[in-house]
């Protein structure tokens, strides 16, 4: 082991939409998690590596807090309860043009049952004013006992490697948990399967959303001519979904597609032969069996 060399794991935790997942993918200084202004856009836990010469951090993206309505939510919430035991660091991110409310209280009083270091991000302050961010910082610092808050702008990349300076402070000395140019543990499948459903939250409607899964049914390398070929199916739960999905013509699952596959040729380094197609499966968000198909399996929290 490297002298004074440091190692650990950061949860990344928050209600809904306040930027986590965009704040890790800022920090590792590449895409993993996927990103969206609907809720429900991160469901699993989705874990990246920062290294340099000093440290190796090891994020954790959650769910983002919020009342389970069926057994998909109860799912999300579990993986955050256990991604918040047995960490080094916790990130409590909230948004600075808001006040704290129920839910960040909620975490809040969670936060203060534990005694692992807390740092307080506070996020989006390139939307107020200097003043108006002193307001937030002292209405949110009132939540719990924080080693330290640090304002950034995930959006902007602004101030966020100060998280890196801060968090190797609580960080005991250890070897690396994965070799030094590893930046996720999540299996490529995984990824291709939320790059898709990115962009399906991005281009449907409001209510849609909640309802889909994407499944990878074949992913396959072929070396010869540097490409994946990708088979994926959309799982939606009604019948009327499925048409707004596939769209007049076609036209809206081949702009999901087309968007899908141009982030998996950027992030692979290769070509991406990708198909994909529209399933319904009613109600499988209260299914424990389609649940676990679909990548959403409890022995995995």
């Amino acid at each position: 082991m490297r002298s004074g060399f440091k190692s650990g794991f950061v949860t990344i935790v928050g209600r809904p939409n306040v930027g986590k997942s965009t704040l890790m993918n800022h920090l590792i200084g590449q895409k993993i998690s996927i990103t969206s202004r609907k809720p429900q856009t991160t469901r699993n836990i989705i874990r990246t590596v920062y290294t340099d010469e000093e440290a190796q951090l090891v994020f954790v993206d959650t769910p983002g807090v919020q009342k389970a309505r069926n057994k998909l939510g109860e799912y999300m919430m579990r993986s955050v309860r256990g991604a918040m035991a047995g960490v080094d660091v916790i990130l409590f991110v909230v948004e600075a043009d808001s006040i704290p409310g129920d839910r960040d209280k909620d975490i809040g009083a969670k936060l203060s049952k534990t005694d692992i270091p807390k740092i307080l991000v506070i996020n989006k302050i390139d939307k107020v004013k200097r003043e108006d961010l002193a307001k937030a910082v002292m209405s949110y610092e009132a939540l719990g006992d924080f080693k330290a808050v640090i304002p950034v702008s995930a959006k902007q990349n602004t101030n966020v490697t100060e998280i890196i300076k801060v968090v190797k402070e609580y960080l005991p000395e250890g070897e690396m948990f994965f070799d030094e140019d590893t930046i996720t543990d999540q299996p490529m499948k995984q990824i291709a399967s939320e790059i898709i459903r990115e962009k399906a939250l991005r281009n449907l409607g409001q209510e849609i959303p909640h309802g889909i899964a994407v499944a990878i049914d074949r992913m396959e390398y072929d070396d010869k001519k540097d490409m994946y070929h990708i088979d994926a199916q959309i799982i939606c739960e009604r019948e009327s979904h499925k048409g707004i999905i596939i769209g007049k013509g076609g036209s809206m699952l081949k702009k999901i597609g087309s968007q899908a596959r141009a982030d998996m040729e950027e992030l692979t380094e290769a070509k991406v032969d990708l198909k994909t197609y529209v399933k319904v499966r009613k109600d499988w968000r209260d299914s424990d069996i389609l649940l676990k198909n679909y990548g959403y399996d409890k022995k995995d929290l």
